[in-house]
């Protein structure tokens, strides 16, 4: 969907400009400046955090979706009267900016400065993964995707972010993005409004020693607690880099770890094929990578690919492998070989060559097996060679009937009957629904016709795989009978006790480190937090459970990471960030210096110095180098000693230490759900350890959301679908663009952010202001004293507005909570003046609705909402107001007003059924039906009688569980002998019962209204007459004796009809006499009985410039005949004519055309002019 044109920005540049000046307002009011209270006294507090954005760009509109449900958090938490604390840092650790900066440079050497660079073509990279169970609540993209668009080398990625190419040569100093992008990040949250204490703010790394400090100072704790170990573990690795590759190393594959496998070993038969005759005398395997080693029982041959290159190269304890080089490479890292890192090619073979090779391989219970061809291997997976199991898996099987199916097909490629035609799929498994031969199940039920079946087979696996797992039983071997899930990790154990298999490792998807190098699975000596540690994983396993986590699939996400999460590498060699205390060769990877943070922000603003890098005298005058471990023991654990030997004033320490206890512990986090497996979890299981006997201070709420999409498309610089904070802003001012943010969504999966939206949100803003500023003016105008009806109502569906956006607030459910506090409150609004538009609106009333309008919008539209505060004469800011108390609601008055509204709809709806051009007979012309001007509206004192036979059966039968089935009901209601004329119209009338059941709950199943129904449309006559433009309505009881009988059967409680007629008249001219009045001749339809003051409603309803019909004067003729005839002369008509008394009643007779009015038992012929006069 492409962006809207735009006819004009005036709107935008209105709210931006109102924008400005309630900025300017609040910063100098230091308005977002919170301090911990030290009045004595007990005060509520909200501490709300989200994660730092990582400082190597602008901010764009998918951070600003996360951050914005923190903003709406913080505000209406301020609303509810508490102390509020949204703080806000900068991230700068790990590897991304040291690579880019050196990145830089190696382009300003090879390519010169400026650099010219070589054209070459974009390569794209896809990957199939593995079928495994999808979770909504993890991410699908990676927060690098996209961000560069389709810039290639580093220079033209800083091009495409707006920077001068003057400047770009400087950030080839890492230090320098250190300094660049953080003001900018300031600068742009500042415009969007955001609610944070800045004197907070601070960057990562050495760069900041007070951070810095706080960070090895964390570290120190874990070691001492042992949560920290050293050794070899499996870890993604970057060759290039020579370290480990965390998450934010990547540029694609966050998210991904190390894939276990089992390598199973196929033994090369002699005599050895000449390929590998030069082997001879060694043992040669064939090496296959499977996630299933259960399956093993069932080969009945391996797969190659013809056209695969694999490589003969040794191992340093299981002889001679082949595979492809690629995994040659992964294996290289984790003691496979002599060398780390290192493997010696032996030979390069074609795998056209090995095909038709005899092989040995465990479990199967055929002693000689083949290697055969299969088209549809990947070499970027697994070593490139397959195992088959045709008895469960549906490739296999499709691929092996292909070759014994097709003479031509195995001919080509060498391959023999004997190596393929006597082997049959073993049954191994038994699986619920698909038996012991699942793949030749799903292959025949499918259809499939070959291995070239893509889509059907990819089916087949998501049938079989999922299902073999966690419901297949074992047919063969010593664990025949036992459920795969069970004993899987037995049967590995087996293979491997028997050297028939080793456990080898991959990334689970191809992962790209930052620069650019393709990465492996190393087994790495390195320092890793023990995250699998049982007593730290139950204590985080605490925490979730007291935690508030908003959505159910974002627990269960946390759930799943908990079992999985084991060791986690901390540190690395390259990069920016604090070194390990105890080791400084290492500095602490980013993933792991940013759990515990949120402590830091409490005390940060006083040692800072309001600067990023903490290098400016702060407030206390303390230093770096003064806090030490003892210093920050005592600020943040709630029974340390006072530190002996520091510097610093007691009164300074115990301000900190009142700061932390105070504020902490954060009551909500909020996140893109993508740093649930990661981040997240590490943030839970770190407060944990440093904080193990003091769970109040563990984290309370966690809050994830989905990825958000830019017009329904993933948001992407390459395709032209991004938008920076900064150009949201532009675009859309902070307010419009908020407001979208809200309406996007609040669930885990991805949000929507819509530009037609924004810009319908852009003039709903700018309209409201100008209504507010209309109002304020006008108010003098407005109704005062007793409240009527509409009033009553009114006030109740603003007490319903404010409770019900109070609960979607307290929720998080921002887009709700738009809907109840901004969309259907003004819905409320415009429906009370419709419904006073003869009366007037209550002046209390509008002035009480305008300031509840703007306090409920003020969390997502902030700036609109102050300026609307300060219309009404307000001077203190709206932040320092309470949010609005909900008071009583008359649930009848709103359920009356509802259905009046309903009922004027259904009515408008049969007029223009009645005045539709009814379809003539052949050969007639349409006949257009006359308009009516009077009506008659049926209302049901009771339901028929068949129907309230149904409802009070429905009402017996209604449950905790509901009603139930239609099967039911209708057996029951057969039962009835009154009802045996009506069948045909009972189930319909069930359904419809049934579907008003679960709109309003068990009242839909009453017999009465709560309400006179009559009375209510008989006091809003005026109301009725003026949406459907007739001039008289009769309300009538079905009853009476002249209801049409379809009326009486149809007609029920709160399911009013209305018949309409026309009432014949005679049409009078008025004229209006004053020059330059600008009120003009008019033509009216006059009725018998009619009364001149219903005439001056006509001609009110008809002249729109006539506002109050008391100000009109009606004058006839004393000579009906010549009168009219005369040239008029201004001012003639006071002796011309006389006035018109408004009880005055007509008599007019449509047969003569004449119009009458009787006056001391005569009746006056007036003729059919008539002159009126407006005296304002």
């Amino acid at each position: 969907m492409a962006a809207l044109d735009r006819k004009g920005t005036f709107k935008v540049e209105y709210l931006q400009e109102i924008e400005k000046k309630v900025q300017q307002k609040w910063d100098q009011e230091k308005i977002f400046e919170m301090e911990a209270p030290s009045d004595g006294k007990t005060h509520e507090k909200f501490m709300c955090t989200f994660p730092y954005p990582y400082m190597n760009g602008r901010l764009h509109l998918g951070h600003t979706f996360s951050l914005s449900k923190c903003e709406f958090a913080s505000r209406y938490h301020r609303l509810k009267g508490k102390m509020v604390l949204f703080p806000f840092g900068f991230h700068c650790t790990g590897m991304p900016i040291k690579a880019c900066a050196d990145k830089l440079k190696r382009e300003m050497s090879v390519y010169g400065y400026p650099p010219v660079f070589p054209d070459e073509e974009e390569v794209s990279i896809q990957e199939e993964g593995d079928i495994v169970p999808k979770d909504k609540s993890k991410g699908k993209k990676s927060k690098a995707v996209a961000k560069t668009g389709t810039a290639k080398f580093q220079w033209q990625i800083m091009r495409s972010l707006g920077i001068p190419e003057d400047e770009i040569k400087e950030f080839a100093n890492e230090s320098y993005w250190l300094e660049y992008f953080p003001p900018l990040a300031v600068a742009d949250l500042k415009r969007m409004g955001i609610h944070v204490d800045w004197r907070r703010k601070f960057i990562t790394t050495d760069a900041n020693p007070f951070y810095d400090s706080f960070i090895r100072w964390q570290f120190n704790h874990l070691k001492d607690r042992k949560k920290i170990m050293y050794g070899k573990r499996y870890t993604i690795f970057s060759p290039l880099d020579k370290q480990p590759c965390m998450d934010h190393d990547r540029s694609s594959g966050e998210g991904a770890g190390p894939q276990e496998y089992t390598l199973i070993k196929m033994e090369v038969l002699e005599p050895y094929p000449s390929i590998l005759e030069s082997f001879k005398g060694k043992k040669v395997s064939f090496v296959a990578a499977t996630l299933r080693p259960e399956t093993m029982y069932g080969q009945t041959n391996c797969w190659i690919h013809p056209d695969i290159k694999y490589i003969v190269f040794e191992t340093v304890k299981d002889g001679i492998f082949i595979s492809t080089k690629r995994a040659a490479r992964n294996m290289a890292y984790q003691d496979f070989t002599e060398r780390d890192g290192e493997f010696k090619i032996l030979q390069e073979v074609v795998g056209q060559n090995l095909l038709g090779v005899a092989l040995k391989s465990p479990f199967t219970c055929y002693p000689k097996i083949y290697a055969l061809p299969m088209l549809t291997i990947k070499e970027d997976k697994g070593t490139g060679i397959v195992t088959s199991v045709p008895s469960d898996s549906p490739d296999d099987y499709a691929a092996l009937v292909d070759l014994q199916k097709k003479p031509a097909f195995r001919e080509k490629y060498g391959i023999t009957e004997e190596m393929i035609m006597p082997f049959k799929p073993v049954p191994i498994l038994e699986i619920p629904e698909f038996g012991n031969l699942s793949a030749v199940y799903v292959y025949d039920k499918l259809k499939i016709q070959s291995q070239n079946d893509r889509e059907k087979l990819t089916q087949a696996k998501e049938m079989v795989y999922l299902k073999g797992f966690y419901d297949g039983v074992l047919l063969v071997g010593e664990y025949k009978g036992s459920k795969i899930q069970d004993v899987k990790k037995n049967l590995q154990n087996k293979l491997i006790q028997e050297k028939s298999a080793v456990v080898y490792y991959e990334p689970e998807k191809t992962i790209i480190s930052r620069s650019g190098d393709e990465c492996v699975v190393a087994l790495c000596n390195q320092w890793y937090l023990d995250y699998g540690n049982e007593e730290w994983k139950s204590q985080a396993e605490k925490a979730l459970a007291a935690m508030d986590t908003y959505h159910d699939e974002v627990r269960k996400n946390f759930q799943a990471t908990l079992k999985w999460l084991h060791e986690y590498a901390c540190s690395r060699t390259y990069g920016l960030g604090t070194k390990l205390p105890w080791d400084t060769q290492w500095v602490i990877e980013s993933l792991s210096d940013s759990t515990i943070y949120n402590a830091y922000y409490t005390i940060a603003h006083f040692l800072q110095g309001d600067t990023f890098r903490g290098n400016k005298e702060n407030a206390l005058k303390i230093k770096p180098e003064e806090m030490t471990s003892e210093v920050w023991d005592y600020i943040f654990f709630k029974d340390a000693p006072f530190p002996k030997k520091t510097k610093i004033a007691k009164a300074s320490l115990d301000l900190m230490k009142r700061s932390f206890q105070f504020w902490y512990p954060v009551d909500l986090r909020v996140s893109g759900k993508d740093l649930i497996q990661n981040h997240l979890t590490f943030y839970i299981y770190n407060h944990c350890a440093i904080w193990p006997n003091e769970q109040d201070k563990w984290p309370k709420g966690i809050r994830a959301n989905g990825h958000l999409m830019l017009n329904s498309a993933k948001m992407s610089k390459s395709e032209g679908n991004f938008l920076t904070l900064t150009e949201s802003i532009e675009k859309f001012s902070a307010d419009g663009m908020r407001l979208t943010l809200a309406d996007a969504g609040d669930s885990v999966e991805d949000a929507n952010f819509v530009e037609s939206t924004a810009d319908a949100a852009i003039l709903r803003l700018y309209t409201f202001i100008e209504w507010v500023k209309e109002i304020v003016a006008t108010k003098a105008t407005l109704r005062t004293g007793k409240q009527n009806f509409h009033d009553k109502v009114f006030v109740s569906e603003m007490n319903t507005k404010v409770a019900q956006t109070d609960d979607n607030y307290n929720r998080m459910l921002f887009k709700e909570a738009l809907k109840t506090g901004f969309f259907e409150l003004q819905a409320a609004r415009d429906k009370y003046r419709e419904l006073c538009s003869e009366a007037g609106m209550h002046a209390e009333l509008v002035t009480r609705y305008i300031e509840t309008q703007a306090k409920l919008m003020s969390p997502i539209c902030p700036h609109v909402a102050e300026h609307v505060w300060e219309l009404l004469g307000n001077k203190r800011s709206i932040l320092h107001e309470r949010w609005p108390v909900a008071g009583d609601v008359d649930e009848v008055a709103v359920k009356a007003s509802n259905y009046l509204m309903d009922a004027a709809h259904s009515f408008r709806i049969y007029l223009k059924n009645h005045c539709a051009v009814k379809k003539p007979k052949k050969g007639e012309t349409p006949k257009p039906e006359r308009k009516p001007n009077k009506a008659t509206i049926w209302v049901a004192k009771e339901y028929p009688k068949w129907q309230h036979i149904i409802l009070t059966t429905l009402k017996q039968l209604n449950g905790p569980a509901g009603l139930p089935d239609n099967k039911t009901i209708s057996s029951k209601l057969g039962e009835v002998a009154e009802l045996k004329k009506y069948m045909k119209r009972v189930m319909p009338f069930v359904q419809a019962t049934r579907e008003n059941v679960e709109r309003v709950g068990a009242e839909a199943l009453s017999v009465g209204l709560p309400f006179d129904e009559a009375a209510i449309l008989v006091d809003n006559k005026q109301y009725l007459l003026s949406t459907l433009d007739l001039e008289s309505i009769e309300v009538k009881y079905t009853d009476s004796e002249d209801t049409p009988e379809k009326t009486r059967e149809d007609c029920a409680p709160g399911q009013p009809h209305i018949s309409f007629s026309v009432e014949a008249g005679v049409t009078v001219n008025l004229i209006n006499p004053t020059p330059q009045s600008g009120l003009f001749s008019v033509s009216i339809n006059l009725v018998n009985g009619d009364t001149i003051e219903k005439v001056k409603s006509k001609i009110v309803k008809e002249v729109k410039t006539i506002k109050d019909a008391n100000c009109l004067k009606l004058w006839r003729y004393k000579d009906p005949i010549l009168g009219p005839r005369k040239i008029p002369v201004p001012g003639d008509h006071e002796t011309k004519c006389l006035v018109l008394d408004n009880a005055t009643v007509l008599k007019v007779d449509v047969a003569t055309n004449k119009v009458e009015l009787l006056n001391n038992g005569k009746n006056i012929d007036i003729g059919t002019q008539i002159v009126y006069t407006y005296e304002k």
